[in-house]
């Protein structure tokens, strides 16, 4: 095994050092049904996500910055990436993460997440959920199945499967499966409208 990479003034060890997941985290199973749907209400016109990477010259030590990581299965958005704050839709109740919170594990529901930067700008995702990590040290590791920037979801098409996914929930076997599918898809669908600021009756 390769040595430690040391820094050349202090000798210390300078690897980062990833905390894995708790064996008891397991992904929702529902959680992978909501991503097609999900990807349906997304407008055409939609940009690739833009990564956001750390460098040398934006530390987030010792600036009142936090340090974020958020990955995704087939990429990276955010690699510990100095930023002001993250608002995370927790599965108990959506709150803030902010440089030097405590460690705190949390379950997503699908809701928006938002990216607080330094220059004040909010970036605005809508997830469907996962997990959040937060890490002494001011980290915070964010793990979905996937995330859609908000400004890029079709309102009409969200209003639209909304109403149809209600549709085969009324008309379905009281508890079959397709009953239970069809009420994911409502819940996603109502939990993106409200993202949006859509009443969803």
């Amino acid at each position: 095994r390769a040595p430690p990479q040391r820094n050349a003034t202090n000798g210390h060890d300078t690897r980062s050092t990833p905390t894995p997941l708790p064996l008891s985290i397991q992904p929702n199973p529902n959680t992978t049904m909501m991503l097609s749907n999900l990807r349906r209400v997304v407008a055409s016109s939609a940009a690739p996500l833009r990564r956001h990477l750390s460098t040398p010259a934006a530390s987030a030590a010792g600036t009142g910055l936090m340090t974020l990581n958020f990955n995704l299965p087939q990429s990276t958005l955010y690699d510990a990436a100095p930023v002001r704050s993250v608002v995370v839709p927790g599965a108990m109740g959506e709150y803030e993460v902010t440089a030097d919170h405590v460690p705190i594990v949390a379950e997503l529901r699908a809701g928006a997440m938002t990216i607080r930067h330094e220059d004040g700008e909010d970036e605005k995702y809508f997830v469907p959920g996962g997990f959040s990590l937060t890490h002494e040290g001011s980290t915070t590791d964010i793990v979905c199945p996937e995330a859609v920037k908000i400004d890029d979801l079709d309102p009409a098409a969200v209003s639209a499967n909304y109403e149809a996914a209600k549709s085969r929930a009324a008309s379905a076997e009281a508890g079959s499966a397709e009953a239970a599918e069809a009420m994911i898809e409502v819940e996603v669908n109502k939990a993106m409208g409200g993202a949006l600021g859509l009443s969803m009756a």
